[in-house]
């Protein structure tokens, strides 16, 4: 019995150390603190800083639609003189630079077997009225047949046709002022062959001239006859009031211009035909217009924008223009009094880009 117990005692023994060995270290280890694994980091947010431009506040304006065009002066009535028939100067009339009535005799060809013709056939022609009244009186008797008689007056009417082609043919001879007018320099003298091609001189009307001008087709509906233009000289300041008396009716299309003829009271030596002239028109004036420096438009393929500020943030609207002047031009539709519109740096800008003034101009 004692050696049976003192077996299972060395049993139970072994197997307490064995235990030990196996599990002891694991039971007087020192607790590890246990270790977090690492947040992983998160990069900090970039605030963009705001940028820097310039703005212009809208403000309704006065806003006088105005274009300035070249244009010519012309002689209200100008003519080249020119005879009808080729013959022989005889006589001049052209008082250089002087005055002439309507109707007054300028230049004479020699017409003297034109003469003699006319006074051969005014002579058949009175041979023949007396042996058509002697045959008057004997048909009434029936000395005479009706046909014979009949004859008779044919003749007689046709004299009176030759007398009148003859007196046609001598005043193709003769070269009379037109109309009311100033003789120009004359180009022949006394005893000069002349053909119809031949120039002789020219006369213009010296009381009114012609102004012509075009403008462009987008104003065509502007110009109505009996406006009021303004005109100056290249060589004189001087403004000059012309009216305008009509324009073509249809567009050029080379120039997509309106041609367009003014009257001017030539009340002026310096007015003169062929003076190149700056004609000015005031078509229209706008008291309410929305004018913004023309650096702000952003020209697109199929619109025009601009960039406005709204609560401090970059924001582009849609505009449509209207008249441009040399700095500014005008928006028609897309802003309203008293947007800011932003002038510069707007290529850098995108929708809600922050922005910092460094000037803000409001005319």
């Amino acid at each position: 019995m004692n050696k049976k117990n003192r077996v299972i005692k060395w049993v139970l023994a072994s197997m307490v150390f064995i235990a030990i060995i196996v599990v002891g270290p694991g039971l007087i280890r020192p607790k590890e603190k246990s270790v977090k694994p690492p947040k992983e980091s998160v990069p900090p947010i970039k605030i963009k800083p705001p940028v820097k431009v310039d703005a212009f506040v809208v403000h309704p304006s006065t806003l006088i639609d105005r274009i300035e065009v070249s244009g010519s002066l012309l002689a209200y009535e100008e003519v080249d003189l020119k005879n009808e028939v080729a013959g022989r100067v005889v006589e001049i009339n052209l008082p250089e630079g002087h005055f002439v009535r309507k109707g007054t005799l300028l230049v004479k060809l020699f017409d003297d077997d034109l003469q003699a013709g006319l006074r051969k056939l005014q002579v058949q022609l009175a041979i023949q009225e007396k042996i058509f009244e002697r045959q008057s009186e004997l048909v009434r008797i029936n000395g005479i047949s009706q046909n014979d008689y009949e004859q008779t007056g044919l003749q007689l009417n046709s004299l009176r046709a030759d007398i009148d082609i003859q007196k046609v043919l001598i005043r193709k001879t003769l070269v009379l002022a037109p109309f009311d007018g100033v003789i120009g320099l004359r180009k022949i003298s006394i005893g000069a062959q002349v053909t119809p091609s031949t120039l002789l001189a020219t006369i213009r009307s010296e009381e009114k001239l012609k102004l012509d001008f075009s403008v462009p087709e987008k104003y065509s509906s502007e110009i109505i006859p009996g406006m009021k233009i303004n005109f100056n000289l290249s060589n004189n300041a001087r403004q000059y009031e012309a009216t305008i008396m009509g324009t073509e009716q249809g567009i050029d299309a080379s120039t997509r211009n309106l041609k367009v003829r003014a009257v001017v009271d030539n009340q002026s030596e310096h007015l003169l035909p062929g003076a190149f002239t700056e004609v000015l028109l005031k078509l229209r004036e706008n008291n309410s217009a929305l004018m913004i420096p023309t650096q702000a438009i952003i020209p697109a393929e199929q619109n025009k924008s601009v960039i406005i500020a709204k609560n401090g943030k970059a924001h582009f609207v849609i505009v449509k223009t209207g008249t441009r002047k040399a700095a500014d031009i005008e928006i028609t539709e897309g802003l309203q009094p008293g947007d800011t519109v932003i002038t510069t740096g707007i290529l850098f800008l995108k929708e809600g880009t922050r922005l910092l003034y460094s000037t803000v101009k409001s005319d």
